[in-house]
């Protein structure tokens, strides 16, 4: 049962063998309606449906929605909206079943029975979707969420169902509870209405949006509701005037098509006024045309004529028609001035694009005996199906796939080409790693630069409408973790973090073996002599399976490696320090993620160090006296362990170090011309005046090798006439 309605249940349950043989209510006028609806079905699949209807009636008999109406009242409403869009029997069977499951004792195996497996299963998907009621916990939202997806991916009449359910629902919630109201239409908007326009389902998209809008904001929509009606009545005379001009200048160019005049949603006109900051007054273009033409170059005609009447808006074209939407959508938009200054939005389309244009996917079934009108959107249905089950199995978390999927939702998209001439539909904002990543997981996974519009560009370019872009790769490169902060689609999201997860597992998992090694050896003991009965003794008391994920723990901080290193030698685990001979875990600083450096105190080669181990982190090296750690290193003696430096590291570290300069004119170019003379790079600079007029504080952030160089840095530095004091910033933050 949908969240929304709250049915008062009958004390008696239907009898599991509920028979047909009961009178048709055949003076029921909705019922009569729903009956002749089905005219595109054969008589004996009708036959099939009229028995649905009866079981379910019995099934629902004796329960009442809140408005006091007999139960059945709802899923014949449902089932009504998807014979409109005359889905097979099978679905229409489905749609009068879908509460029968959740609300009474009818179980799916009596279900598949009488009316067949695949019915059976689409009421049992809808029976689950029907217990999502999207709480405020995030996790509970996500893990629902997912479960919605992969159900539509499944089956989509599964969510086609689904949709109409939900829209029933929200035009009967006056006896709902205001706060219930609210928090369904606002879960609407959240979800269902965007999943309705990523199926092509344009009118139910708009239905929904304005009906969630209605019941979130009762008063704004009144309001809104009269200014419309008002500024319909005072713009009568213009509109008809562009209607006129329309249809006259398409005669004259011997266009035979059918226009239509048509107001903007209630809710497109609110999101307008609230993103753009107007009033509704300032909302010129709430009226537009739309053009039917009987083929695409006619379309084109017709814009060219029309561009000849009214002076076309720059920038405000759009030809869907050459470049269709992800979801199927097809038409010519432009912006034209009209009469008085008014401009207004014009689309012009074949007819069988405006059909899937108001029934998107549903086109599939409503329109496949004239022509194949849903077959590409149904392959691109599919598609985009298949990418989220590609994201579930990448992230395995349903708050991240959540995260994800709403991405896609909500594109805006642009369109890009790749040097193939390729189109590639991306959402607004999207930059160059995210056309990678959508080409394929190995290009964005390895790329470096990119070629856009023939210009060599950083990866971070934010792409626009229309850019030829060529991806440049190279072998060894990698995601970067600054990466998730700028992409924008959801699939290159997941796989950053994906591969970012998987490297750090990797690294961890040698960090691991290093610590467990090192531990060994200062109880005299060498990792390979070991026999193989002590790890099997580790293996069974740990719950691993294979000695690699044992190592993994150690290196990610779940394990302490000194205790498995006793359980190995099936020694007692406390420490028993004569045992031990001084050995301290060597580190280069190409460990990658499972070594980091302590951002307080910013060690470098050369700095005596010490290190600690976190749970889920790795190891986390600081200085010795670094003072974030002093109380940690009192308090827990046994979490650090000794560090040192290999002999020739194999990364350059960043260092903080604080100039006081004298304030003169070009102290700070001469100071970065010495660092860089130094052969050393500044990564980050700013300033601050400590005494105006007199002397500045300079904050440079540079890349060492190692403590040697820094100190060569740092007395080349100090031989500048203006530098007053020069010192290394450590352990400021913890």
């Amino acid at each position: 049962m949908d969240p929304v309605i709250a049915a008062s249940l009958s004390a008696e349950s239907p009898a599991a063998g509920m028979t047909p043989d009961l009178p048709l209510p055949e003076d029921d006028p909705a019922f009569q309606v729903f009956i002749d609806s089905l005219s595109y079905l054969p008589p004996e699949e009708i036959e099939r449906v009229r028995e649905a209807y009866l079981f379910s009636e019995k099934a629902h008999r004796g329960q009442k929605r809140l408005s006091g109406e007999p139960y059945i009242t709802h899923p014949l409403a449902v089932a009504g909206a998807i014979a409109e869009w005359q889905m097979d029997v099978e679905g229409v069977v489905a749609a009068l079943l879908h509460d029968v499951m959740e609300d009474t004792s009818v179980g799916k195996s009596e279900i598949a029975d009488r009316f067949g497996k695949p019915v059976a299963d689409l009421v049992d998907g809808l029976s689950k979707l029907d217990k999502i009621e999207f709480q405020s916990q995030e996790e509970a939202q996500a893990e629902n969420f997912r479960k919605m997806l992969m159900a539509m991916a499944r089956d989509l009449r599964v969510v086609l169902i689904k949709l109409a359910d939900r829209h029933h629902n929200l035009q009967t919630m006056a006896a709902v509870r205001a706060d219930k109201r609210r928090r369904i239409a606002r879960e609407t908007l959240e979800i269902y209405a965007p999943i309705a326009n990523r199926l092509g389902l344009d009118k139910l998209f708009r239905e929904l949006q304005d009906l969630s809008f209605e019941l979130i904001y009762p008063m704004r929509a009144r309001v809104l509701a009269r200014a419309l009606k008002a500024a319909r009545g005072n713009r009568r005379e213009l509109l008809s005037r562009i209607l006129e001009g329309i249809t006259g200048k398409l005669r004259e160019a011997g266009v035979q098509a059918q226009v239509f005049g048509r107001e903007k949603s209630l809710y497109s006109i609110y999101r307008k006024m609230i993103d753009k900051h107007l009033s509704f007054s300032q909302v010129l273009d709430v009226y537009g045309f739309r053009v039917l033409v009987q083929d695409v170059p006619t379309a084109y005609l017709a814009l060219g004529a029309l561009h000849g009447l009214f002076k076309p808006v720059p920038g405000k074209f759009k030809d869907y028609i050459a470049i269709p939407k992800p979801n199927g959508y097809q038409s010519l938009h432009t912006t034209l001035i009209g009469p008085h200054g008014t401009p207004f939005e014009l689309q012009i389309r074949t007819e069988a694009m405006e059909n899937v244009a108001q029934e998107g996917i549903a086109s599939h079934w409503l329109y496949k005996d004239s022509e194949d009108f849903g077959a590409d959107l149904q392959q691109k249905t599919t598609t985009w199906f298949h990418s989220l089950l590609d994201l579930q199995s990448a992230t395995g978390d349903s708050s991240e796939f959540f995260e994800h999927v709403k991405v896609d939702l909500f594109p805006h998209e642009i369109y890009v080409f790749t040097p193939k001439g390729k189109i590639i539909a991306l959402p607004r904002g999207a930059t160059a790693v995210d056309l990678a990543y959508a080409i394929h997981t190995d290009i964005g996974n390895h790329c470096v630069a990119a070629q856009i519009n023939f210009k060599p560009l950083p990866l971070m370019t934010e792409l626009t409408n229309g850019d030829r872009v060529e991806i440049v790769t190279a072998a060894d490169a990698h995601p970067d973790m600054a990466w998730l902060t700028t992409v924008k689609t959801g699939r290159a999201r997941s796989k950053i973090r994906h591969y970012l997860k998987s490297v750090h597992h990797d690294e961890s998992t040698a960090l691991g073996e290093k610590m467990l090694d090192q531990e060994l050896r200062a109880l005299g003991v060498v990792a390979s002599e070991l026999p193989v009965s002590s790890w099997k003794n580790v293996l069974r008391d740990s719950g691993n399976k294979l000695i690699k994920e044992v190592y993994t723990d150690i290196g990610l901080g779940f394990r302490l490696a000194g205790v498995v290193a006793r359980r190995l030698l099936a020694r007692e685990e406390t420490p028993q320090p004569a045992e031990r001979a001084p050995v301290s875990l060597v580190i280069r600083g190409t460990e990658g993620m499972a070594v980091q450096f302590a951002p307080c105190c910013q060690p470098i080669p050369g700095d005596p160090i010490i290190g600690s181990i976190w749970k889920g982190k790795g190891l986390v090296i600081h200085t010795h006296d670094c003072p974030a750690i002093r109380k940690a290193r009192t308090a827990k003696p046994m979490k650090w362990i000794d560090v040192e430096w290999e002999p020739e590291p194999g990364k350059l570290f960043s260092v903080r170090l604080l100039i006081v300069v004298q304030n003169t004119l070009g102290a700070l170019g001469r100071i970065a011309t010495e660092i860089s003379t130094s052969g050393i790079n500044i990564e980050h600079v700013n300033m601050e005046e400590k005494r105006p007029g007199l002397y500045t504080t300079l904050r440079f952030t540079v890349q060492v090798a190692s403590r040697t160089s820094l100190a060569r840095l740092m007395r080349s530095l100090r031989r500048i006439p203006e530098v007053v004091r020069i010192t290394r910033d450590q352990g400021l933050t913890a």
